[in-house]
């Protein structure tokens, strides 16, 4: 018999088209499953513990806590009130700091002395599991460096819905798949230093615009009181959105933050069916939810629906209200949150925390976020702060530039080469043109999370390395494409011209004229919403090159016959122009490389490196070919954004469509060639899938709490921080209002489980491998080069995408060599998600398997038995 919150998602779908959803409620918020009797499929860290292990000394340390000290954990003492951009209160009676949380997905944020790695968009262009593991290391080995706790990356949310949402570029892909492989290897690399990962933004995070509510949405016109509603229907969400989160969680992932949006008309971090079933029932998620920063729309509502830590703490920036600290010691002095939800929100902290190792790895924080300076105030809101040292300058970055400059040109994607314009080989002259080869004069860092407001005719008038936003760190430097490409020309005697004004029509057409080859650079940004360039708000407001950038390519191509286009952007743009120009005889995207972006591009252009990598977007001819776009502007309040699409988005929505692109997902081409044959399929007998049942054990509670409000109430010996965050009461405890409280909120016994848990990641037998498939690749060409062997799907039903991506593989081949590539296909792999059972189910479809080159050149191809 189906339950009622699983009746209650029948309704749900059918009210996606028009926007009338609702998001059921799922009560009590699980506990961490004390009994470990399940399949752990997450390996353990290397200076970490199994979760079993890290639950026990968790439940030792937090049985001694006091009620006081519980709340600090779960809390954040407000903004500016720490060293790192988010951090816990403290326990100094056992000498515990509090934890440091901080950003980014790609470096250690607001600091000095640390490397600005590859965005994920980049490193998932390399389609390396080895390159993708060995950057979350390295990161990871950064922020543990620094004295961080948990590192705020990776990204799987937004996954990239619309081409034109602003922090597409932290993630890694439209593909589930392939973003949640990226998500898995780089949880993996960071937990393994010894830091905590944090998988955001969860979930239906998908434009800037709208995505709070607020004041922060003046700027669209309209100042909207709620955030935006993400309507998603059960099976678009476990399908698409969902599918990489379970990635992270099967690999262990300690920490996940949830957003800002709503989702289907609950706000994500009060969201208890998608906190309390979705993560922590159906995906065994053992770790904890931190909002992201002022994303928590309510106190206890939030606890009860999931929400196990609360970011910066205070209710707004540095506003000194809190909706938990001496609210959350209230709630439960009255009985309104049980003690075994506050237990089990600080024994999730804890767990994490023991099972990357924390108390082995720790070092104390060494910076300041909020300064760059050797001194300054402890307390960077307080202004009766006495001076003290508060950045020691630690230099972290190690000799990671290399394998930053290593990924930068594995992630560079060659989509055209013709008239063997590439590689360059010691030209006799060369041109460098567009103001993305050249160097802000300001410095590299010059504007405040990379949010470039300083514009010359309306653009950044210097490369791009990064997008905007919080996602960002300080570069250490950052090497331009003409400091590289001017040291290449000189070490060869090439004669070098540069013109970095796209303005400049008359430079312009003098460097290109008669130059052996003429490299044009164009960019296009983007990023969070709180930052504004070009009047674009966080989303890109179209998908062109910036700065008349497709007239500097246009100009170039006139005047000289060998022109290449270099495309640092955070997504795709329209290039169907530059494609079918005879005289553009190369195109190559660039991305967003990091700080040894000209190096990595003129290791490419040179031939230093083969190209291996492969689009991870489609580029379209024309903005509607998407199919899905940003909302602008509004007359609703909240916004409601209906995922009427489903999963088809990016390429599976082209090819529904019959649309042709003009580079499809997987595209890319190499200094050499390859061939495909041999396509082999092996069934495995595998146990039969078996669905999750049983209960849970009771909600434990650890140690006991001193309820008596004196107790609890602000010691008179201390002299109170300004707008810092406390766990003390402030005046008398409320009664409890059991009217407010959700049904089933409060109890804490057994529960029932959902039949697609089971484990970390989902049912066990979901991993199951179902199938082997092999196949004969050979380098056909004369030089080394590394080939991206995929493998499609289809899945065979009338409402599937016409195929999809289920693995691939890098394989470097000698030339006229050949290799063999094994995928395995897992009973995830193959089935569809089923609303009615709530499970997943392999259909009656038959199922064909496609092995080639890119999502539309698939010359393989077998009807699995």
């Amino acid at each position: 018999m189906l339950s009622n919150s699983i009746i209650a998602v029948g309704v749900l779908l059918t009210g996606v088209a028009s926007g009338q959803v609702t998001s059921p409620p799922k009560y009590p918020s699980p506990w961490i499953n004390a009994d470990f009797n399940w399949e752990d499929p997450s390996p353990v860290p290397t200076n970490g513990r199994t979760w079993a292990q890290a639950y026990d000394k968790a439940v030792q340390f937090v049985s001694q806590l006091t009620l006081l000290e519980k709340v600090n954990l779960t809390t954040g003492v407000g903004w500016e009130g720490g060293k790192c951009v988010g951090n816990t209160g403290s326990i100094p009676r056992l000498g515990f700091p509090g934890l440091c949380n901080q950003d980014s997905p790609l470096g250690v944020r607001d600091t000095d002395e640390n490397s600005a790695f590859p965005a994920g968009v980049n490193v998932a262009a390399t389609w390396s599991r080895n390159l993708m593991y060995a950057r979350g290391a390295a990161m990871g080995a950064e922020h543990r460096g620094k004295g961080v706790d948990t590192q705020l990356g990776p990204v799987a949310g937004p996954i990239g819905r619309t081409p034109e949402g602003g922090r597409n570029w932290e993630g890694f892909s439209p593909d589930p798949v392939l973003t949640g492989v990226g998500m898995a290897q780089t949880v993996q690399g960071i937990q393994d230093s010894g830091v905590i990962a944090c998988a955001k933004h969860f979930i239906g995070n998908e434009q800037e615009h709208y995505r709070q509510g607020g004041a922060s949405q003046k700027t669209n016109g309209q100042n909207n009181k709620q955030a935006e509603s993400s309507n998603i229907d059960d099976v678009t969400l476990h399908e698409l959105y969902l599918w990489p989160f379970a990635d992270a969680v099967r690999a262990g992932v300690g920490s996940i933050m949830c957003s800002y949006n709503q989702v289907n008309n609950s706000y994500a971090c009060q969201n208890s069916y998608m906190l309390n079933y979705i993560l922590k029932e159906e995906l065994n998620f053992q770790g904890f939810v931190m909002s992201d920063w002022w994303a928590q729309q309510s106190g206890v509502a939030s606890a009860l629906a999931g929400l196990d830590m609360t970011m910066a703490g205070d209710q707004g920036l540095a506003s000194g209200n809190t909706y938990w600290g001496s609210n959350l010691t209230a709630a439960v002095i009255n009985g309104t949150i049980p003690q075994w939800r506050l237990d089990d929100m600080v024994v999730r902290i804890m767990t994490s925390y023991y099972k990357i190792g924390r108390d082995v790895t720790k070092v104390p924080v060494n910076f300041d976020s909020w300064s760059l300076e050797t001194t300054g105030p402890q307390y960077a809101q307080d202004p009766n702060n006495r001076l003290t040292t508060i950045n020691q300058h630690v230099n972290v970055q190690a000799n990671h530039k290399k394998l930053i400059r290593q990924i930068g040109a594995a992630s560079t994607v060659l989509l055209k080469n013709t008239k063997k314009a590439l590689p360059l080989k010691k030209p006799k002259s060369i041109a460098v043109i567009g103001n993305d080869a050249h160097d802000n004069p300001a410095g590299p860092n010059a504007c405040s999370d990379r949010g470039c407001s300083n514009v010359k005719n309306g653009y950044p008038i210097w490369t791009l390395a990064m997008g905007w936003g919080s996602g960002t760190a300080n570069f250490p430097y950052l090497i331009s494409p003409v400091t590289a490409l001017a040291a290449q020309a000189q070490k060869d005697r090439t004669g070098f011209r540069n013109v970095s004004d796209n303005f400049d029509t008359k430079a312009i057409i003098k460097a290109a004229s008669g130059a052996d080859a003429a490299i044009v650079f164009v960019n296009a940004d983007s990023g969070e919403g709180y930052i504004t360039v070009d009047g674009n708000q966080g989303d890109r407001n179209n998908l062109t090159a910036w700065g008349n950038g497709d007239a500097v390519v246009s100009l170039v191509a006139q005047h000289n016959p060998n022109t290449i286009v270099v495309m640092h952007t955070v997504g795709p743009i329209i290039v169907e122009a530059y494609k079918n120009n005879p005289n553009v005889t190369a195109i190559l995207w660039a991305g967003l490389p990091g700080q040894e972006s000209g190096n990595s591009i003129t290791d490419v252009l040179y031939g230093k490196v083969n190209p291996q990598a492969k689009s991870v977007f489609t580029w379209g001819k024309d903005r509607s070919d998407w199919g899905t776009d940003v909302v602008y502007t509004t007359a609703e309040d909240p916004l409601q954004i209906p995922y009427t699409e489903g999963t088809f988005i990016d390429y599976r929505h082209f090819d529904a469509a019959g649309i042709e692109p003009s580079y499809e997902f997987g595209f890319g081409l190499s200094y050499t060639t390859f061939t495909y044959s041999d396509l082999r399929v092996v069934k495995h007998k595998v146990r039969k899938y078996t669905p999750n049942k049983g209960k849970t054990s009771s909600a434990p509670t650890h140690g006991t709490i001193n309820k008596n409000p004196a107790a609890n109430e602000f010691p008179k010996n201390i002299d109170p921080i300004h707008l810092y965050v406390y766990p003390y009461l402030e005046g008398p405890v409320p009664e409890g209002q059991p009217e407010d409280v959700p049904a089933g909120s409060q109890d804490g016994s057994p529960q029932k489980v959902a039949p697609a848990g089971g484990a970390p990641g989902g049912n066990p037998g979901l991993y199951d491998v179902l199938y082997t498939v092999t196949a004969q690749i050979e380098n056909t060409g004369k030089v080394t080069g590394t080939e991206i062997p995929q493998l499609y799907v289809s899945l065979g039903g009338p409402s599937d995408p016409v195929r999809v991506l289920r693995g691939f593989d890098d394989i470097e081949i000698l030339p006229g060599r050949s290799a063999t590539v094994t995928f395995q296909l897992t009973r995830r792999d193959l089935s569809n998600w089923d609303p009615s059972s709530q499970n997943w189910v392999i259909s009656d479809y038959a199922k064909t398997v496609y092995v080639g080159s890119s999502s539309r050149t698939l010359p393989l191809s077998q009807v699995l038995p």
